[in-house]
This record gives structure tokens, C-alpha cells and sequence, in this order.
């Protein structure tokens, strides 16, 4: 295997000057980048990275932690951090926590022992003052989909309170009055706001909260498949029922054929999040949209700004939901 004193001599230049050209110093003349790129080439030379790094304290690396891997809400937003860090050269290494405290402790801890420049969480379980101590140490982090009023500057986060109250606002409109529930787990943030925001838009309406028409799910298909079904054989009537992300939306759907309703005659269902399979479904799901493949290229800016020093469009904090309309809400239901 070549080394760096190979490069140097077959380029008639000196170690400095080969280390330099790979760490993009400014002060190598065009000329002299172009012997040693061709004496890398020649010789096969490829750097190593992490001694690159531990000479420069920079990896050029970025740790992102997500809760789960799989699922078609997490790949836009990771698809939206990788583009935006290659299109600056920085490489993006990924863990999940699995929504467990002591996993994304875990997976945090691994991500910092990859010498990574800069972190991105989206963590659910690890507590608020974990988070705050955590920001005294010298690794920045940007959060997503959490807020800390002590890390505000650095959290990232979807008006949720809105989006529950679209929601719920846009089936109401069409003039429903009996409105079943299925949230996400509520010791979660998002879901207690996503429900907040549908109990306003019942009050603004003059109608009580029902906890009887409440079925707590887990954001899986799953929930809303079995959370459907719980509740048009156990609760009170209901023409609609609201569900606090896409993908329980889509299980409500089949539990709902499975019972013999024909959608949306008989019932409308208003999903969260806008994933992509949202259009395709049938009837086609109206729906919040979650700008999550926005929000994860903003983070990525946070790290490039706070990290890299690298100019970038203003930074901006708070997202906000918009109501996607489409087929699965009927009109004024008998």
C-alpha cells in the first residue's frame, strides 16, 4: 500500500504540501494540486480518513440518530440530510434508537465515538435534562420533531397543535359531528399535541370531547388496523375517524373493508404525516402535511452553518402543517 512519503516524492513536493492538497487547503497553487492528485492516482494512494481527522479535528463526518429505520416517514428526512451534506462533501453515519431511552443513549454514544463533527437526533425517550447536559460538551447537535425551551435555538420542530386542529377542522367542515380518534402513543409529544389540536377544533365547534371515542395506537399500521376495529365495536357511533399519522390511517382503511363499510360513504377517514403512498391509496387519503424531507435538510444547514461555518438560507425552527385534500372525507354523512 502507498504512503503519504511516496506521493510526496513522486510529486517533487513536500509532506506539508501533499497535506494540504488533501485536507482542500486554499493555499496549494492549481499547478502543484494537479502533481500530487496524479501521483495519488499513479500510486494508488487513498488518505486515511480517521488519521485526516484526528490531524485536522475534523472527520467531515455528521452522526444522525433516528428512532427507526424502516417506514416511510423516516426516509425522506434522511434522504433529505444525506443530499444536502454530499452536496458539501460531508458524509452522514446513522443509528436508530428505537425509541428507548437507553438505545438512543447508546446509539448517541456510538455516533460521538465516530469522532462525528456534529450530530442530528430525532430522539423521543432520553430526557430533557440529558439533552441540555449533553449540549455542554463539545459536540453540537440540532434536534428534530423535539422542543426544549432551554435548546430552542437548536430544535427543529412541526407546529403539531395546528395540524391536529386542521385536521379535525377540515371533517368537521364537511359536517361531521360524531368523530372517533386514533392517536399515536401518548407519552409522545407529537401525538399529545396532534390530540390537543383536534380537541380545539371540537370545542370551536361546540362539541364535547368523547373519551369513549379514543383509541390510544402506536403510529404502526398495526394500531390502526386493530384500533378501528376496537372502536366500531365498542364505541358510540361515528361517521369519521381521524388518525394521528398515515400509516395507522391506512390500517384503519383495511379494518374498515374488513367490517364491510364502503369508504367514504360510510366512513371517512383523514390521515397525518402526507407520506408518499398517501395519493395512491384508495379512496386517496386526505391528510396533514408533514414537512419532514424540509425539515431534515434544515438541520443538515444548522450542522453546515454551526459546524462547518458554511454560508447557508436563513435558519428557520418552526415548520407549518398544511391540509392535503383529497377523496376519503364524504360530505354531509347521513
Amino acid at each position: 500500500m502507498a504512503t503519504i512519503y511516496e506521493v510526496s516524492k513522486l510529486a517533487g513536493v513536500s509532506l506539508a504540501t501533499v497535506s494540504r492538497v488533501m485536507n482542500n487547503n486554499a493555499n496549494v497553487s492549481d499547478a502543484t494540486r494537479k502533481k500530487v492528485t496524479a501521483a495519488m492516482d499513479e500510486l494508488g494512494y487513498r488518505p486515511n480518513s480517521i488519521a485526516q481527522s484526528l490531524a485536522s479535528n475534523c472527520s467531515n463526518s455528521v452522526g444522525l440518530l433516528v428512532s427507526e429505520l424502516h417506514g416511510p416517514f423516516y426516509g425522506p428526512m434522511m434522504s433529505g440530510i444525506e443530499n444536502t451534506f454530499r452536496n458539501q462533501k460531508k458524509h452522514l453515519i446513522i443509528a436508530a434508537g428505537h425509541s428507548n431511552e437507553e438505545r438512543e443513549k447508546q446509539g448517541i454514544e456510538f455516533l460521538i465515538s465516530r469522532n462525528c463533527d456534529g450530530l442530528i437526533l430525532h430522539v423521543e425517550a432520553v430526557s430533557d435534562d440529558y439533552l441540555i447536559k449533553l449540549s455542554k460538551s463539545q459536540v453540537p447537535f440540532v434536534l428534530i420533531n423535539r422542543f426544549i425551551s432551554e435548546l430552542s435555538d437548536r430544535c427543529i420542530i412541526l407546529n403539531n397543535i395546528k395540524g391536529g386542529y386542521l385536521a379535525t377542522k377540515h371533517v368537521l367542515e364537511q359536517g361531521h359531528k360524531q368523530i372517533a380518534y386514533i392517536s399515536g402513543p401518548l407519552w409522545k409529544k407529537d401525538a399529545q399535541d396532534r390530540l390537543e389540536g383536534h380537541k380545539k377544533a371540537l370545542a370551536e365547534y361546540g362539541l364535547p370531547f368523547d373519551e369513549q371515542l379514543l383509541y390510544q395506537g402506536d403510529f404502526m399500521e398495526a394500531s390502526g388496523f386493530t384500533g378501528l376495529k376496537t372502536l366500531y365495536q365498542h364505541a358510540k357511533p361515528f361517521s369519521a375517524v381521524i388518525c394521528a399519522n398515515d400509516e395507522m390511517a391506512t390500517g384503519a382503511m383495511a379494518s374498515a373493508r374488513e367490517l364491510g363499510l364502503t369508504l367514504p360513504d360510510q366512513l371517512s377517514i383523514m390521515g397525518y404525516d402526507n407520506v408518499f403512498f398517501t395519493r395512491h391509496v384508495y379512496p386517496p387519503l386526505s391528510t396533514i402535511n408533514y414537512p419532514i424531507n424540509e425539515m431534515g435538510k434544515m438541520a443538515a444547514d444548522w450542522v453546515l452553518s454551526h459546524v462547518y461555518q458554511k454560508q447557508t438560507a436563513p435558519l428557520q425552527t418552526v415548520f407549518e402543517p398544511e391540509l392535503v385534500v383529497r377523496q376519503s372525507i364524504t360530505t354531509n354523512p347521513q
